[in-house]
């Protein structure tokens, strides 16, 4: 039992991968999808007062008159995509939580929106079809290894006309600069988010070089001893760039948020929007 716990606890090589995807978890992806959908909950999706705001202001920067076929990367339940058809674009949503995808097509269904989603994992996605404008939205790009984020990139551009938009947010240096190394326990005896019966939550939050962070979170029940890995990078506006250039992507503008707040160093987001 010390060696399983100790092993849990030691910070592990750059960008190690979850056994299991726990997105697709029974109980896990029900406790994600309340946290998507709670108005008032930022650690899923931000509040909708923001979002509703978000929304709003990507219409008028990207009108769907200009750019009507739009692909949300990441759409989770639909919370951009329903406002985003109801502007006026015809969207296209991709995720690779079964859970939210399922939510997503009956919310459409309900509110008589024509709305496409695909429970597929975009890094693997080749849809034989060109879109005028995608999203990637909630600091999702982060959230990729740097291979990954290079695949992502490419999918993006290759589904994309010539002279279409992508719209991306990412976390920057300053919040890198603000993030707090510490190790955590937590027992859960009525169960919790990561399971329904009791467990024990053994979490650690580590700083890598390279603007990166982890929080891994280690689950011992009476049944299993699990480990999920929460990766982040963050970004100076430099370096987002290069990235985007280094993908074939032109620079329109740099913003501090998704809402078209002007960039400050100091932001804890930045939004870039980028042309094929």
């Amino acid at each position: 039992m010390f060696n399983s716990i100790s092993r849990v606890l030691e910070k592990p090589p750059l960008y190690t991968k979850s056994e299991v995807a726990f997105w697709n978890d029974e109980h896990i992806s029900k406790q994600m999808l309340k946290a998507h959908l709670d108005p008032e909950f930022e650690g899923a999706s931000r509040k909708l007062t923001f979002i509703d705001k978000s929304a709003a202001w990507i219409k008028e920067i990207v009108p769907p008159s200009n750019f009507p076929l739009l692909l949300d990367m990441g759409c989770g339940p639909g919370i951009y995509a329903e406002r985003l058809a109801t502007a006026g674009y015809q969207v296209t949503g991709i995720d690779f939580s079964k859970r939210s995808i399922d939510y997503a097509q009956n919310s459409a269904l309900e509110q008589g929106l024509d709305i496409t989603y695909l429970y597929q994992n975009y890094l693997h996605m080749d849809l034989n079809k060109v879109f005028d404008f995608t999203i990637m939205i909630y600091c999702d790009y982060g959230a990729l290894s740097t291979t990954d984020r290079q695949i992502a990139m490419q999918k993006v551009f290759n589904h994309l006309r010539p002279g279409g938009k992508f719209l991306l947010d990412v976390f920057s240096a300053a919040k890198y600069n603000h993030f707090q190394e510490k190790k955590t326990w937590e027992i859960c005896h009525n169960g919790g988010f990561w399971r329904e019966d009791k467990y024990v939550a053994l979490n650690g939050c580590y700083k890598y070089s390279n603007n990166v962070t982890l929080e891994q979170i280690s689950i011992i029940s009476n049944r299993e001893t699990a480990t999920y890995y929460l990766w982040n990078s963050y970004f100076t506006k430099e370096a987002l760039i290069k990235e985007a250039n280094d993908a074939g992507f032109k620079v329109c503008k740099v913003f501090g948020d998704v809402t078209g707040s002007s960039y400050q160093e100091d932001n804890f987001t930045i939004a870039i929007l980028l042309e094929k």
